[in-house]
């Protein structure tokens, strides 16, 4: 089988904003305990860090982490987290059905995301609690004044601000899931006092709004013209959530990424809507803060043992045809950048995550791992329509999919074009074509490729049987092999 992609600088997308590449840690699991904290683990650091799981967040370079939550936060209390860890109470998780030491707020995240070289993105308590909370909050991380939460951060150790410019108001509002849900007119109306509140205390942070936790939830669209009726002179970004699982076959799984693209598109038609309505010359982008594969978990917190410390839960064990999807997903956010500014790959550690951990034991990497690597390390720079000449198939919706599917980014910086591709065809190898119209002299330098004949293959602490492979360059259409992903980089 043959394609072609036809891509040129006079037909670009956007440039991406790094931030697509973040990821979410949220109080559930051992996404905090045993994953980024254990003081008793051989490689933990001065702070309880583990040294292993810090070293692999380095790897991937990831430059924004949300946190707390998610659906814990709607029914956290900040305060509850800060100052002496003696003093601290184990309280009721209602999100997870477990129980919350508090070793953990954002007097260590913080200096967790120092370490790992990234940001936090906070987020704050909609659910139980509102705008009062939520400038104290800000207060204690970000300001300078002498006043009450700032000075509680100094006496407990903190003479800086920790300097957050990434807030959240709230998660997932639009769900009957979440603590203390809310009809779109009750968010709106919340989210764009609690809002108003942050910005006085700091003018200098963007804010993020929560859209619709799925694109067919019955109340998306409308939803999201209710939120931003209310929120849209106040706030930076609206929020999309997606997962996706496989309940359909292979091919139409590595189609889920059309769905993820429609979502993004209709979710920005509605942000331009409301701002012509308005009169408005601001533009809401869009914060896609939870995306992933996730579907064999789904609901494990309800069947597991109630009030445990730290559970094992949601811990999906991905395989190979989960880091196509991955992959593909991926390409989605930067095939979006004109809009999409800000991703959270759900989550980081342990709980559906790139990386996994053995309680006092070691860490791996499982094999969604390296998409989302090499997407950090190389999709950088500006993305160009790519114009793709591919047979396809259809999806379960009748939706025509290519078996190409392929994101191009040109990075000046590094005098190189990467092109990003997953061959979706389970049975036939692709013989692939690329005219670059605007990079004469640019040839092929590299060819990454992520390939098992086994779709169901995973990576496990024994063996991680998904490892790139440097392919030899030995023609100048590269051949992608059947369900594979690959990585093409093209330098002067």
């Amino acid at each position: 089988m043959k394609a072609k992609i036809t891509a040129s600088k006079s037909n670009a997308i956007g440039k991406i904003d790094r931030r697509i590449y973040g990821s979410f840690i949220e109080h559930l699991g051992r996404a905090v305990y045993n994953g980024i904290y254990e003081p008793t683990h051989e490689s933990a650091d001065d702070k309880g860090f583990r040294g292993d799981t810090l070293a692999l967040v380095k790897e991937l370079g990831v430059p924004v982490v949300r946190y707390p939550g998610g659906n814990f936060v709607s029914g956290y209390n900040w305060e509850d987290g800060i100052g002496d860890r003696a003093k601290r109470p184990r309280k009721l998780d209602l999100a997870w059905l477990s129980v919350e030491s508090n070793e953990v707020g954002i007097d260590e995240f913080q200096e967790w995301a120092r370490r790992a070289g990234t940001e936090v993105m906070m987020a704050v308590n909609l659910g139980t609690r509102g705008a009062d909370e939520a400038r104290n909050c800000i207060e204690y991380c970000n300001a300078t004044t002498d006043s009450y939460y700032a000075n509680l951060r100094r006496q407990n150790g903190f003479e800086e601000p920790f300097g957050i410019k990434l807030w959240c108001l709230g998660n997932e509002m639009d769900g009957d899931w979440q603590i203390c849900h809310k009809t779109a007119e009750e968010y709106g109306r919340v989210a764009t006092e609690t809002a108003k509140v942050l910005k006085w205390v700091d003018p200098s942070i963007e804010l993020v709004a929560c859209g619709s936790s799925d694109h067919h939830m019955p109340t998306f669209g409308e939803w999201e013209r209710t939120v931003l009726d209310h929120t849209y002179d106040y706030i930076d970004y609206l929020s999309l959530h997606c997962y996706y699982g496989n309940y359909r076959g292979t091919e139409d799984f590595l189609a889920r990424a059309e769905d993820m693209d429609r979502f993004i598109k209709e979710t920005a038609s509605i942000c331009d809507e409301i701002k012509a309505k308005k009169g408005s010359s601001k533009v809401v982008n869009l914060s896609f803060d939870e995306w992933n594969v996730w579907y064999r978990t789904k609901d494990e917190e309800k069947t597991a043992p109630r009030w445990q410390s730290a559970p094992a839960l949601l811990e999906e064990k991905f395989n190979f045809e989960d880091a196509l999807l991955v992959g593909c997903m991926l390409m989605t956010l930067q095939n979006n950048c004109d809009r999409v500014k800000i991703g959270c790959l759900a989550q980081l550690i342990n709980v559906i995550a790139p990386i996994m951990t053995e309680n006092g034991g070691g860490a791996w990497r499982q094999t969604i791992f390296y998409p989302y690597l090499y997407a950090s390390m190389h999709g950088n720079g500006t993305v160009l329509r790519a114009e793709c000449d591919c047979e396809g198939y259809k999806s379960s919706e009748g939706w025509d999919i290519p078996y190409l599917y392929t994101s191009v980014i040109d990075n000046e910086d590094a005098g190189e074009v990467v092109v990003f591709a997953v061959n979706r065809s389970l049975d036939t190898d692709l013989e692939l074509e690329i005219e670059l119209s605007d990079h004469k002299g640019y040839s092929l330098c590299s060819h990454t490729e992520l390939y098992l004949d086994d779709l169901k293959a995973t990576n496990t602490k024994e063996k991680e049987l998904l490892l790139p492979t440097e392919r030899e360059i030995t023609a100048t259409s590269p051949l992608l092999k059947k369900h594979s992903w690959n990585m093409l980089i093209y330098k002067r």
